[in-house]
């Protein structure tokens, strides 16, 4: 049964005497568009499409897509793993928006950024083959594998937001939806298209029939009508970005530690700098203090210019989630990129700019490929500079540093530094997790006991 008869059956077990086995029959002969047309879209009951699920794949889309397709709270799915992949020889998405000499320019860089990649990938697996022999009670190509594993953990330094990757998700009707229309309203042209590319799929059969000579349904074709461009996130981007362009300037004041942790106790302050962190380069407890200390009336101007175009029918933005505890944390995208996946927390971040720099890992540094390694670094941040926002974004290496805004509740924040502290972890968010711990123990000392970690010099690269 597709998903959208799913959905039907499952709300019309809910709203008469029939057994489950009597509602399929009766929605097997009765057309599930006219059912959710009426009740879906009419009256607004949007948990009619909670209860149809729709697994669906992205092939090839670039890293920075595959963060994009991932940024919704009620998402499953994973995505290929570069630890475990070896990304040097998939080539990369050139942004549409670059005209012919600025793609040859995008071009050129990446490859270089790709034969880095390889050479400090080598590099990296040799000194630790050197350093970790393997044990005899180890296979040898159980071996290999964790030693290529922490190789790539390396060389993913390198890899940047334009290499490829496979996604896959499960998703409710009712996200997916949501999904297609704030994809839609992305400033990135391959994005945009991503969530054309759903919304046909949503409206045609599927390609992929266990049985060749049975007809299949589309998926969700009266979902697929309805999926406009979120036109009140596009609206709140412009005017809170052109707000702050007006009122903030560029911060100048002292930085705070790469994972600053701060509990607001004034919520309009709190929603005020959250509005304000992704379209601007303050830390967010610079903006928290600036906006408590605001009149009244400038934080009205800062809401107002995120509701302004708001309808009845819009949600309020994610900004508006407040009373968390708040991390403001540096890292680097790949780190990010692992971190993203938690789900029951709320994330924003500011622009990939690479102004905050990039890290160089340790083993890098012992292989004798450091120089290799900045060169390859350093061209694809001067490239970028060269290049139109945002596809300059598309270069942004892995190992660049970004600022992002966490925010999460206690049991949240012990379950990430237990998980994401551990040996088997990267190096570069394995030290997060660590310093989010350690942040919280000194805020909230008397629920310390509470929080488990590994420290980050406590290390155990061959287990996996």
């Amino acid at each position: 049964m597709s998903p959208e008869k799913s959905a039907y059956a499952l709300a019309r077990y809910s709203r008469s005497a029939d057994s489950i086995v009597d509602s399929l029959a009766w929605v097997r002969t009765h057309d599930s568009s006219k059912f959710l047309e009426s009740f879906y879209f009419q009256y607004g009951h949007a948990s009619i499409a909670d209860l149809g699920h729709i697994v669906m794949c992205f092939e090839g889309i670039s890293e920075l897509a595959a963060a994009e397709v991932e940024d919704e709270q009620l998402w499953d799915g994973q995505a290929k793993s570069s630890r475990y992949q070896d990304f040097g020889k998939s080539g990369f998405v050139t942004p549409p928006e670059l005209d012919a000499a600025q793609a040859a320019l995008f071009q050129a860089t990446g490859q270089k950024l790709l034969d880095t990649y390889r050479v400090v990938n080598d590099a990296a697996f040799q000194v630790l083959s050197e350093r970790l022999p393997r044990p005899e009670s180890m296979k040898p190509d159980a071996y290999q594998r964790n030693i290529a594993a922490r190789a790539f953990d390396v060389a993913r330094y390198l890899l940047f937001w334009a290499v490829p990757t496979n996604v896959g998700q499960v998703t409710s009707i009712r996200t997916l939806e949501k999904q297609i229309q704030r994809l839609k309203a992305s400033p990135y042209a391959e994005v945009r298209a991503i969530g054309d590319e759903i919304a046909a799929a949503c409206a045609a059969p599927p390609t992929c029939k266990i049985d060749p000579d049975q007809p299949v349904e589309p998926l969700a074709p009266t979902l697929a009508k309805y999926c406009n461009a979120d036109a009140h996130l596009m609206g709140a981007r412009s005017d809170a970005a052109a707000w702050a362009a007006a009122n903030l300037p560029a911060y100048d004041g002292a930085q705070p530690p790469d994972v600053d942790l701060l509990k607001p106790t004034d919520t309009a302050a709190e929603i005020v700098a959250t509005i304000l962190y992704s379209v601007c380069d303050w830390p967010f407890r610079a903006l928290y203090e600036w906006a408590r200390a605001a009149s009244q009336a400038v934080r009205a101007e800062v809401i107002d210019a995120a509701t302004k175009s708001r309808t009845k029918r819009d949600d309020l933005l994610r900004e508006f989630r407040g009373n968390l505890y708040c991390f403001d944390m540096i890292m680097d995208v790949g780190a990010y990129r692992d971190m993203h996946r938690h789900r029951r927390c709320q994330q924003y971040r500011q622009s990939y700019s690479g102004r905050l720099g990039y890290d160089v890992p340790e083993v890098a540094t012992a292989a004798g490929v450091e120089p290799a390694f900045r060169e390859a670094m350093d061209g694809a941040l001067a490239t970028m500079r060269q290049l139109p926002a945002p596809a300059s974004d598309y270069l942004l290496p892995f190992g660049a540093r970004s600022r992002f805004l966490f925010k999460m509740d206690f049991a949240e924040t012990e379950y990430i530094a237990r998980v994401r502290s551990g040996v088997k972890g990267h190096f570069s968010y394995r030290k997060v997790a660590w310093e989010m711990k350690c942040a919280m123990e000194a805020l909230e000392p008397e629920l310390a006991r509470l929080l488990e970690a590994t420290p980050p010099w406590i290390e155990d690269p061959l287990k996996r």
